[in-house]
């Protein structure tokens, strides 16, 4: 039989189109369900959402599929804290068409005893490549303090005059925001730690 024929007979079987039928309703229901499971495990303040369940040794097979499929790689919460944001504080969607800040009170910066940092992406959660190489800020980006000593993290498409060392790059659309801290310090284990809120300001 001909490729030709084998293509001809596999468009036209009611038993393969039914497999691949069956094979997609599969695919999206186990996605519909680890999305589920991931809602219920998670935690979110301020916009902020954390699994603290993830990498734990004596988790199901659900729970831990649905870690890496929201956080692929994840370590256990007491070596790496991650939260991610799609929304502000008010619940908006972020959106590099406005102007937004992340302002984190004095002496608030995320307690570690390692290294944090705070990086920009796309919807998926892939990384967003800039010209200005701006997606991402960490514990050694020299962050300016204001004169209350709280840190105004820019979030936005174009460089803000004078805050350059607070600047993250937002891509056009709408982005995440993944927030990791390494080591995280005693205030982050035990819950006391609330990362605030991002504020759209234009």
């Amino acid at each position: 039989m001909g490729m030709t024929n084998v293509l001809s007979w596999v468009s036209g079987s009611g038993v393969v189109q039914g497999v691949i039928i069956g094979a997609t309703f599969a695919f999206l229901t186990a996605i519909l369900i680890l999305n589920t499971t991931a809602r219920g495990i998670a935690t979110t303040v301020n916009g902020w959402s954390s699994i603290r369940e993830c990498g734990q040794p004596g988790n199901g097979i659900l729970v831990r599929a649905a870690c890496a499929k929201a956080l692929p790689l994840v370590n256990v919460f007491e070596e790496a804290a991650y939260w991610t944001a799609s929304t502000d504080g008010s619940g908006r969607r972020l959106d590099g068409r406005h102007t937004s800040v992340l302002r984190f009170p004095a002496g608030q910066l995320p307690p570690h005893d390692a290294f944090y940092s705070l990086t920009v992406t796309d919807t998926v959660g892939y990384m967003v490549a800039h010209a200005m190489h701006r997606s991402s800020l960490d514990d050694r980006s020299n962050l300016v303090e204001n004169a209350d000593g709280s840190v105004d993290v820019q979030l936005r498409q174009t460089s803000p005059d004078g805050q350059e060392k607070n600047w993250i790059q937002t891509p056009p659309g709408k982005f995440k925001l993944m927030l990791r801290v390494y080591l995280p310090g005693p205030p982050i284990l035990d819950g006391s730690y609330r990362v605030p809120p991002v504020v759209r300001v234009v």
